[in-house]
């Protein structure tokens, strides 16, 4: 094979891996997420707020989230993340609304804010809340919510949907809510969302109580791409230096 073609199929080769190495690590640039991301109408649910670190030098160092006041959840309880303090606020509603008992709300949790921790650079971390009973006349609660970095940048993740249905740049957590019969539907039996655990009333959980630490994600699935990325770089760009040392031989 003439060294010209050895040389342009190491280009093609080298460039394609890189290619498909970015394209398999853009998903861990992931935004502010709620997970699961559906829960029952009318039910109980934990709710995990997951939290990536998209910087490369600074670190998460708050979390503030915002929780939704057409609808007020009536129960609301923090699990403890170790090294962080949660701050559970209760405040008056911007006007009464009616729960589906038919009770007057004015008063209800308003945001949680988490302090005092770090979520270093490749890093993610998981804040998990219980709630309940979930509304049952609407499809969708949403969860505006503030991160602060290190140096002091402030990113809002609040941005509705763009018209042509597009992500926007910094989307606002939102939870699904749909019937019993679809979650069953969905491979979650309705006996398991109620069991995700109805608390006496609104309470923060003591900061000593153990937690779970958070799982390994999908960062450091983006790290070890990147690694293969470079090391098929460099192979092709060793193939492409041998082809053009043949060709002036």
């Amino acid at each position: 094979m003439p060294s010209t073609a050895i040389y342009r199929r190491a280009v093609a080769v080298t460039a394609g891996a890189l290619a498909l190495t970015v394209g398999l690590a853009l998903p861990a640039l992931a935004h502010v997420t709620i997970n699961p991301g559906t829960a029952e109408k009318g039910g109980w649910t934990k709710l995990a707020f997951r939290v990536p670190n998209e910087r490369d030098k600074e670190s998460t160092t708050k979390l503030e989230v915002r929780f939704p006041t057409d609808h007020p959840l009536p129960f609301v309880s923090v699990r403890p993340v170790p090294g962080w303090d949660a701050k559970l606020t209760r405040g008056k509603l911007p006007q009464p609304v009616v729960s589906d008992d038919g009770d007057k709300v004015t008063e209800s949790v308003l945001k949680i804010t988490w302090t005092g921790g770090k979520i270093e650079p490749g890093q993610f971390q998981e804040f998990e809340v219980s709630v309940g009973p979930l509304p049952k006349d609407v499809d969708e609660l949403l969860f505006p919510t503030v991160q602060t970095y290190s140096g002091g940048e402030v990113v809002t993740w609040g941005d509705m949907p763009k018209a042509d249905g597009s992500e926007a740049e910094h989307p606002v957590p939102a939870l699904k809510l749909v019937a019993a019969a679809e979650q069953a539907g969905d491979g979650h039996s309705a006996s398991s969302s109620r069991s995700a655990a109805a608390p006496a009333g609104p309470s923060v959980t003591p900061a000593g109580a153990a937690a779970s630490a958070p799982a390994a994600g999908p960062d450091g699935t983006a790290r070890v791409l990147a690694i293969l990325g470079i090391v098929i770089g460099l192979l092709g760009a060793g193939l492409a230096v041998a082809a053009r040392r043949r060709s002036r031989a």
